[in-house]
């Protein structure tokens, strides 16, 4: 690591997760100096994000915004619900959100009747690692949904979201694949050429 945050020719470092098991991610993310932490997944950069500081955010949190900017849909004001709190998907994204002035609710797997806190989302955005967790019974008619899973079911690529049923019930709906996935890719690539936002 320490090579990479002393070459003046590297100009930013992802780092693919998960590490191997005997490596510490936060031994690592933390190494990394912030302005080569292109992902914002070292302790530095989620700080500044939470506090409002300039920095790194998290690629999936990022194309996220990126969408609901560029598909002109309304966030402030909105009931968002994020389900998911993973370090680089769930907390971020509500994060973002937040900073974006919706009223944010996190849901995880301990969470109770998650239906019914799904339900009440203007923005829905999705995060288990768990393939049709979502289903068209837990979304609020004409929500904005964003599927920021990756599942491969059957050897095809899926999300966390029923997407035949939800896409009856919501006003926006991001596939899998082809949605948020290509978009975090590119949002890397802009990191690196822009630095933090």
């Amino acid at each position: 690591m320490a090579a990479l945050n002393d070459d003046a020719n590297t100009d930013g470092v992802v780092l693919l997760l998960p590490l191997p098991a005997h490596i510490r991610q936060r031994i690592v993310t933390d190494d990394l100096r912030p302005e080569k932490d292109v992902d914002g997944l070292g302790s530095r950069n989620a700080g500044n994000l939470l506090l409002g500081f300039p920095s790194f955010i998290p690629s999936t949190a990022d194309a996220m915004l990126a969408v609901l900017r560029d598909a002109d849909l309304s966030v402030a004001g909105s009931n968002a619900v994020v389900v998911g709190r993973s370090n680089i998907g769930g907390k971020p994204v509500a994060l973002v959100l937040l900073r974006q002035d919706a009223t944010i609710t996190i849901c995880h797997s301990y969470t109770q009747d998650l239906a019914s806190i799904t339900r009440s989302a203007d923005i829905l955005v999705v995060s288990t690692g768990r393939p049709g967790s979502i289903t068209a019974d837990m979304v609020k008619p004409g929500a904005i949904v964003l599927d920021a899973g990756i599942n491969t079911v059957n050897g095809k690529v899926v999300g966390d979201i029923d997407f035949a049923g939800v896409k009856e019930v919501a006003s926006f709906l991001t596939p899998v694949p082809g949605g948020l996935g290509p978009l975090t890719h590119l949002m890397l690539i802009r990191h690196t050429l822009l630095g933090p936002q």
